[in-house]
């Protein structure tokens, strides 16, 4: 077996995505894109909570100041 070879785990079991069978394949595919569509979102999501805290800060330092 080539160290490039795709493979999959699951329930402790390992398998090399090219001895699945054709629809296997594409729920191996289907998986990895939907992982790497949640990877993408939630980097979106920390440069938003990001942002969100940024704008908070600035907005504090902007509203007038009370009397205490």
């Amino acid at each position: 077996m080539s160290t490039n070879e795709l493979e999959i785990s699951t329930g402790g079991v390992s398998y090399k995505v090219s001895d699945l069978s054709p629809e296997a394949q594409q729920q191996v595919t289907n998986l990895r894109y939907v992982e790497s569509e949640i990877a993408r979102l939630n980097a979106q999501l920390a440069i938003y909570e990001t942002a969100r805290g940024t704008y908070k800060s600035v907005l504090k330092d902007l509203l007038p100041k009370t009397a205490q």
